[in-house]
């Protein structure tokens, strides 16, 4: 017993650490009138941010190799996308992820996020929740893994786990399976494992908090399905030796959230019931099943067939737009790799305006200041541009009109240039350093084709900033559809660094 009140006790204090480290801690005598705020997760040494988001790409498309995934068109992914998503804009932009959601078809309970943001959620731990707080709880605390950064740190603490065989064969390179050993994470026979120490726990534990309660989900249910699951005993042994309990969650969290302003916290929407009921009529495999069908190929096949296929991989395709409009793309196909933005930003001055970008991204300055194109190499051909964005000064006809009517009929004019362009939503206004703006979002079809030379359809982010002259800068993000959300964090912290001179 002693033992069991040491390691409580220790828990407690490493979430105090947490909150401490995170400018949480009231002032003396002074209770919490604010909200809680995310930590600063720092910066490993050993492990960029760019190299993150590499080894947690290759090892996502190794799992859709191994393991059973459903299509993103499945209602319980469909529906895991929008928790998800619900959790990641809460996030600040400065420290978040490109985070994806996908789903895999199996029994057991278990659910693990890749470093730079892949995230995988079992059906089994979408019908063992028995609500909506609970399964954004399990997704909070692996968010809070990947935004703790723990499998990068994890090398600076010389971990290593062995047992990589059959990894060198799917993955290039013996640096890659170095890193991915000194990163703690193991992948082969149908199965990813990513070990954490307590200490891990008990951060993803206060963060994962913090998530759920600016989402506005009670953070006790996350506290409450890692009790279901130690008391159904081998129900979860995987997630469970993967994720060491650090103490009496439960009390933990309650102590951690006491002095937290109260507020209302959301009940079960009407897509978890949906999407629970869908998934206990789908065929689920035991990890024995999986691990068998991952030595067969049977997987990569089956993923294939029914059109599980990891977005940016060679076999990804959007399905939803004609094969003949692919031949008038100006932009060759490029992989994911290839487009993905640094996470060191460097400042651009673009004459009347400055604005931090990637600093993998070049800069092409247009006709007219501060007109300019900033993007990934491969993602622009000529003027056509598939992932990157476009500045571009406006003058508008009428000097009176405010920031909603200028995007209107910049919106008119696009969608008069480009028969596919279309208006996705209403116009929005929003402020940008004190700037009183607009934005609205578009579709259309990207100049760059799927990787099977197919039209793939783009999401465009319009905003609208008008200049004391008289004068509006508009901005359009781009990206096709498929990997807008992965790029959105690096264009709104773009966006909010935009500076009128």
């Amino acid at each position: 017993m002693k033992s069991n009140r040491y390691e409580q006790t220790a828990w407690r204090l490493r979430v105090l650490a947490v909150i401490v480290a995170a400018g949480l801690a009231a002032g003396p005598g002074a209770g919490v009138t604010h909200g809680p705020e995310l930590p600063n997760p720092g910066n490993p040494m050993l492990v960029s941010h760019d190299e993150q988001l590499k080894l947690g790409l290759q090892v996502a498309q190794e799992v859709y190799k191994q393991m059973p995934v459903l299509p993103d068109s499945s209602p319980e992914t469909k529906y895991i996308q929008k928790l998800g998503k619900r959790l990641v804009a809460v996030i600040p932009p400065e420290h978040s992820w490109p985070f994806q959601f996908h789903v895999v078809a199996q029994k057991e309970i278990n659910a693990f996020a890749l470093p730079g943001g892949p995230m995988f959620v079992n059906l089994g731990t979408i019908t063992a929740a028995d609500n909506e707080a609970e399964l954004a709880g399990v997704m909070a605390h692996e968010m809070s893994h990947v935004y703790m950064q723990h499998s990068a740190k994890q090398q600076e603490k010389g971990a290593l786990i062995e047992g990589l065989a059959g990894l060198a064969g799917a993955i290039a390179g013996s640096g890659t399976v170095g890193s991915l050993a000194r990163m703690g994470i193991q992948v082969g026979a149908g199965t990813v494992m990513l070990k954490y120490s307590r200490t891990d726990e008990a951060q993803a534990d206060a963060v994962g908090a913090i998530i759920l309660w600016k989402a506005g989900y009670n953070p006790v249910a996350l506290a409450d399905f890692f009790k279901k699951l130690e008391g159904k005993g081998s129900a979860g042994p995987q997630f469970l030796s993967d994720h060491p309990n650090p103490g009496n969650r439960e009390a933990a969290i309650q102590k951690e959230i006491a002095p937290w302003p109260a507020r209302q916290y959301s009940g079960d929407s009407p897509d978890f019931s949906v999407a629970k009921a869908h998934a206990k009529t789908l065929k689920a495999y035991t990890a024995q099943e999986i691990a068998d069908g991952a030595k067969s190929g049977r997987w990569a096949s089956e993923n294939k067939k029914n059109g599980a296929v990891f977005p940016g991989s060679a076999d990804a395709s959007p399905g939803a737009l004609p094969p003949q409009q692919g031949e008038a793309a100006g932009v060759p196909w490029a992989a994911i790799m290839d487009l993905q933005p640094s996470s060191y930003f460097k400042s651009a001055d673009l004459g009347g305006m400055k604005i931090d970008h990637p600093e993998n991204w070049e800069v092409t300055p247009g006709d007219a200041k501060p007109s300019a194109t900033i993007a990934p190499h491969a993602g622009v051909a000529d003027s056509a541009v598939a992932y990157g964005v476009v500045v571009q000064l406006v003058r508008p006809t009428d000097s009176n009109a405010n920031a909603k009517q200028v995007t209107a009929s910049i919106v008119e004019n696009l969608e008069k240039s480009d028969s596919n362009m279309k208006q996705a939503g209403e116009i929005q206004s929003l402020t940008v350093n004190g700037i009183s703006g607009a934005n609205v979002e578009l579709q259309t079809v990207s100049p760059m084709p799927d990787a099977e030379g197919r039209a793939q359809p783009e999401r465009d982010w319009l905003v609208t900033l008008p200049q004391g002259s008289g004068d509006a800068v508009f901005l359009v993000f781009v990206a096709p559809q498929m990997h807008f959300a992965q790029f959105q964090p690096t264009f709104e912290k773009m966006l909010h660094s935009v500076k009128f001179q």
